[in-house]
Formats: structure tokens, sequence, C-alpha cells
């Protein structure tokens, strides 16, 4: 039996059965019939839950005359993102910032969650940072061919000039094409670990410390923790936004 949170230990003792039966529909034998749930997988539903709830709220107390606190927190999110996708993708950016703020809001609800005793940082574990990463490349992929249709895929055989030769084309195009394919996989390889190495190194550093020195000096790692989370999600989001910008630029 793994080692559970106590919000884990809820989940499981609620939900093993039908997940396992679930798991099995699906060809999948759990390891652990009776704790089917991770950790990871549980500290994400919490997540989500959380911010499900807080968008509710924040949809619910919308206001022109007199916008609260809560509201100004999100706008000002929106709009610093917003600002961001004008500068790096164009004036046509607006459609993309929902799903770059919602991503942003949920990796760093991930991040922040370890500080909290009792859970962890479910973005420490691999898993994790590789479906954030995995979402953003199916994302911009889609709105490449939503954007460009199947020109899109010009973006994989290099130049496009057309006074160029087609004896230069061609071989150049052939060329390109693994390097392309290579440097769009690695960018989810990229993602992954970059989030999920920092991730991992900040919760063992406050670890031990705190075992190490129980009081007053873990704070300061706390703080140190708290940085990184806001920092990695803010390259997460704004690679991201970089490779969106990448696949539906004009010349595409």
């Amino acid at each position: 039996m793994p080692e559970q949170l106590w919000f884990t230990a809820i989940l499981n003792r609620l939900l093993a059965s039908p997940v396992t039966s679930l798991l099995r529909a699906l060809h999948i034998e759990p390891r652990y019939p009776t704790a089917p749930i991770s950790n990871s997988f549980a500290m994400e539903v919490l997540v989500f839950s959380f911010l499900l709830v807080l968008f509710f709220l924040v949809r619910s107390r919308l206001s022109v005359d007199r916008p609260g606190a809560l509201q100004h927190a999100f706008e000002g999110v929106e709009g610093f993102i917003q600002g961001q996708s004008d500068e790096i993708i164009g004036h046509h950016s607006e459609g993309y910032t929902p799903f770059l703020a919602a991503l942003g809001f949920f990796i760093l609800f991930c991040n922040l969650i370890g500080v909290i005793p009792g859970f962890e940082s479910p973005t420490a574990i691999p898993v994790v940072p590789l479906g954030c990463a995995l979402c953003a490349f199916v994302y911009y992929q889609t709105q490449g061919f939503k954007h460009a249709g199947i020109g899109y895929l010009k973006h994989f055989l290099g130049p496009s000039d057309p006074t160029m030769s087609i004896f230069i084309r061609l071989p150049l195009a052939l060329l390109m094409l693994p390097i392309e394919l290579i440097s769009h996989l690695a960018r989810v390889l990229s993602l992954t670990i970059r989030l999920f190495a920092n991730m991992f190194a900040g919760d063992m550093v406050t670890l031990v410390f705190f075992s190490l020195v129980p009081l007053g000096v873990p704070i300061l790692f706390l703080g140190l923790h708290i940085g990184v989370s806001l920092l990695q999600t803010y390259i997460f989001v704004l690679l991201t936004t970089v490779y969106l910008s990448g696949a539906v630029s004009e010349e595409h």
C-alpha cells in the first residue's frame, strides 16, 4: 500500500472500487486495486475543484460599477497575459488568452499547494508536467491547422521562397522535416523537465531544511519555493505563447 495523503485516502475510500473497475475496463491493471488514486492525481482533482469554485465565484460577482478585489486580481492576470500575447503573437491573439490563463492558473496552484502542510505539489511528479506540456503541444498545433489549414504543414519544410529553385527547395525540405519534427517533440520534453525539475528540487530543499531545522530557517525556503512557483508558471505560459506565435504567424 503506498503512502497516502489524507485527501488521497478519502478519495480512495470513496472511489477505489469504481476507479479500479474503470481501469480494468481500459485493460489497465492498477498496482494497488484498493488504492488506485495516486497522491498527484488527488492533488490535481483538488486544484481543479478549487479553481472551478473560484471561477464560479468570480463569475457570480462580476460588476462594472463596483468590481471587488477578486475581480481586480483576475482582470490583472488576464490583462497581463493578453498584453504579453499581443506583443508576441500580434493583434489576433485575444482568442488564445482563455487557454493561456487557465493553463497558468492550473500550474500555479499545482505549484503552490505544496507549501500547505498535508499536501504536495503534483507538478513535482513527472507525469503532471508532461500532461500540461502535451496539452500545450496539442493546442498550439491545433491552432496552427485552424489558422492556416493544410498549409500549416509547410511550417515543417523550412523556407518556402517561391523564387528558390525546386532543386534547392526539395532537398532543403527533406532535410528540415526531421529537424522540425524533432524540434517540436523536444518542446514537450523541455517544458516537462523544466517544470518538474524545479518543483521537485524546491520540495526536496524545503523538506530537508524542515527536517534539519524545524523552526525559522525553513520559512526562507518556503518563500523561495513560492518565488520558484511563480517564475516557473510564467516561463511555462511564456514558452507556450511563443510556440503558439510560431504556429499562427501570418507568414504561414
